[in-house]
């Protein structure tokens, strides 16, 4: 009993200690309580001085709310940046120069070439057998006594005048013109002999002057009576 008796003292003083303890607990928030009432009153008096500090404090804040910055985790890998195939240059078309303005050139007449006259001096020789000419082409033949082709070009002797035998007037004149014709394709068939140009070659024939080792075929037709002069007057073979 006497045991128990002196339990119940000493717990005595705990109580008072733990009631000192729990009113000193509950003084704590009302004291927070008033100091916050304080705070309010002062910054509702002095609002107009504090708000731009305010403003100033909470401009970072947002922002680093807004836009957060991301986190670099070490063991990522970097970031692949496709590189750009570069652009192919293209090459920029020149301008060609443009041609000069046509200019107009006069038309060249072409000039037909003039032969000159043949002189006596030139001369040519034959060397080819001849025949009487008929209805065929006229190559190397003799149509009249003062008539022949030769390489088929007409040939007239200049330096005589002989009766033709298609414009004989008479029967003797026809006899005359037979045998000049027959005497003048001896003298070519005899050899080779000599023709000079005797004037301007017309459609009429070329006039030469046949001769050979300086003989004329015209001077010899003239004395043995078959031709005549050029021009010459006198008696006709008709009688």
């Amino acid at each position: 009993m006497a045991k128990t008796a002196t339990r119940g003292r000493r717990k005595a003083p705990a109580r008072g200690k733990s009631k000192a303890r729990s009113s000193g607990g509950g003084l704590l928030p009302w004291a927070v309580i008033g100091i916050a009432a304080i705070g309010g009153i002062v910054a509702h008096d002095h609002w107009k001085s504090i708000q731009p500090m305010l403003a100033r404090q909470s401009t970072p804040i947002t922002r680093d709310t807004v836009e957060p910055r991301p986190v670099v985790r070490k063991d990522a890998p970097p970031k692949q940046v496709a590189l750009a195939a570069p652009t192919p240059k293209v090459p920029v078309p020149q301008s060609l120069p443009l041609p000069p303005a046509a200019i107009p050139t006069p038309m060249v007449q072409p000039i037909k070439a003039v032969q000159p006259p043949a002189s006596a001096a030139v001369s040519q020789t034959g060397t080819v057998a001849f025949g009487y000419c008929g209805q065929g082409a006229h190559i190397n033949c003799v149509g009249d006594g003062g008539i022949f082709w030769y390489k088929g070009e007409k040939i007239v002797i200049a330096d005589m005048a002989s009766p033709v035998v298609d414009r004989a007037r008479c029967d003797g004149e026809r006899r005359v013109a037979f045998a000049a014709k027959s005497r003048l394709l001896a003298l070519l068939n005899a050899g080779p002999f000599t023709m000079n140009a005797a004037g301007k070659a017309e459609p009429s024939g070329a006039p030469r002057v046949v001769s050979r080792d300086g003989r004329s075929f015209g001077a010899q037709l003239i004395n043995e009576g078959l031709a005549r002069k050029p021009g010459a007057t006198g008696s006709a073979w008709c009688a």
